[in-house]
């Protein structure tokens, strides 16, 4: 049975309590509004369809975000990576409760970050806007917080997660970067000239593994066994765990690296290494070419072997489904005509 009680205020608040269901409460400023909304109420617990809103009307996004920042992306292998976006999306939605985040405050959070001007360049009156691949992976942020609210700190969101119901960006086509020849041999050269000493092993044994940064940045000794060539990752872009064969080359060249004292095969900061590598670049004269294309470079070259089949590639990249691993097999007629005989 609802009760309806009228604060000095003037508003009137409306409680519902209803046996087998916890009592629940909210406050409007017209008697009218809270008689709909105890009727709807109890409707939906007559249903058994009833969730409770409060918490996620009480819970501000800024909230949540920080107790993400403390008590997950530590945890998770690309964690530091997330700061930037968490930052973005604090700005404009942190003052929010996680009740008003319907889709259409999702899909106006895309709207406007689709007239931001690239950061990357001075003047941003001159500065094309930034990127749809951006600000999706935004928004793919913002969906992860809000599942992380909803499973993790038991926070209901009566319509579901919102990003699920709104239209994002189309992503740039995949990137086909490849290194010929001569680039690969400058490339190492540049490298090796580095001041940075792991950025040779770490370009090389990226090209014979296909491993991301991150994912090779993250790996321990511990996790590596040279007389088996495996080097087992427990943390993944997935999520999941998964087993990478290492060729002999990438094996000796594993085996010739200095054991560091915190036990990381290649013990470089993200930044330290990215920019070392970007300055190698540089002086290599490689244009358009970044750390993501070594894996599309090791990926395609297995795929050129011509023995390997879909699954087994999938199994070394570590993607989830086969259409993607399908970007980087490379099909050749000369191949395909030995196949046909």
């Amino acid at each position: 049975m609802a009760r309806f009680d009228q604060r000095d205020s003037g508003y009137w608040q409306a409680r519902v309590r209803r046996k087998g269901w916890p009592p629940v409460s909210k406050t409007f400023a017209k008697k009218a509004d809270a008689e709909a909304w105890a009727r709807s109420v109890e409707s939906d617990m007559d249903r058994g369809a009833f969730v409770s809103s409060v918490t996620s009307e009480r819970t501000l996004l800024k909230d949540v975000i920080k107790d993400f920042r403390q008590d997950f992306a530590p945890h998770h292998y690309r964690g530091n990576a997330w700061g930037h976006k968490l930052d973005r999306l604090d700005a404009r939605l942190g003052p929010h409760s996680l009740a008003s985040l319907t889709p259409d405050r999702v899909a106006w959070y895309r709207d406007e970050r689709m007239k931001d001007p690239d950061p990357r360049y001075k003047d941003p009156k001159t500065a094309p806007r930034i990127s749809a691949a951006t600000v999706k992976t935004e928004i793919d942020m913002l969906s992860k917080v809000i599942d992380v609210a909803m499973k993790e700190m038991r926070i209901s969101m009566p319509a579901g997660n919102p990003v699920a119901l709104i239209r994002k960006p189309v992503s740039a086509p995949p990137r086909e970067r490849r290194l010929s020849h001569d680039e690969t041999c400058a490339l190492l050269d540049e490298c090796e000239g580095s001041r940075n000493s792991w950025l040779l092993p770490a370009v090389k044994i990226s090209i014979e593994t296909g491993m991301r940064q991150g994912e090779l940045l993250n790996l321990k000794w511990s996790e590596v066994d040279l007389t088996k060539r495996v080097a087992y990752l427990a943390q993944t872009k997935n999520g999941t765990s998964r087993a990478v064969p290492l060729s002999s080359r990438a094996a000796e060249i594993m085996q010739a690296l200095t054991k560091d004292t915190k036990g990381s095969v290649i013990p470089q900061e993200k930044q330290t290494i990215h920019s070392a590598f970007k300055a190698a670049c540089k002086r290599a004269k490689l244009s358009n070419f970044r750390w993501h294309d070594l894996r599309h470079e090791a990926l395609s070259r297995l795929a050129e072997r011509g023995d390997l089949s879909v699954l087994e590639l999938s199994s070394i990249s570590g993607h989830k489904t086969l259409r993607l691993v399908q970007m980087y097999v490379q099909m050749h007629a000369a191949a395909l005509a030995q196949k046909l005989g």
